[in-house]
């Protein structure tokens, strides 16, 4: 059941971005946006923590769990070490997830080719 509700949840989110992008003029990098900052504004109401709970990668893997990351590392550093962490402990606790994706842009971007886009 935990595979059925990751699928439900991850498949949830990713229905609401693509009406998002069907049905309004937003672009991906807004919705992209929004997503990151709904899922701050979520985990700082405190919704967020149990709906990762209860579907698992479906709920932290997508852009709203970025969010959700962010929020817990920067709560967590200002416990830890006060005002400075309001500044430190989103990169902190994001760090291995950023660096991940630059590296596979860079690997991307060595091994593909770019063509002309007209």
């Amino acid at each position: 059941m935990n595979y059925f509700w990751a699928f439900v949840a991850g498949g949830a989110i990713c229905v609401v971005g693509q009406l998002l992008l069907d049905l309004t003029a937003l672009t991906p990098a807004r919705i992209l946006t929004g997503y990151v900052v709904a899922g701050v504004v979520l985990s700082a109401l405190g919704w967020y923590a149990p709906l990762a709970e209860f579907a698992g990668c479906g709920a932290t893997v997508p852009l709203l769990g970025f969010g959700h990351l962010l929020a817990k590392g920067v709560r967590t550093a200002l416990a830890e070490e006060g005002a400075i962490g309001i500044l430190t402990g989103g990169l902190t606790a994001a760090a291995a997830g950023i660096t991940a994706s630059l590296v596979c842009g860079v690997v991307c971007s060595l091994v593909g080719r770019s063509h002309d886009q007209n």
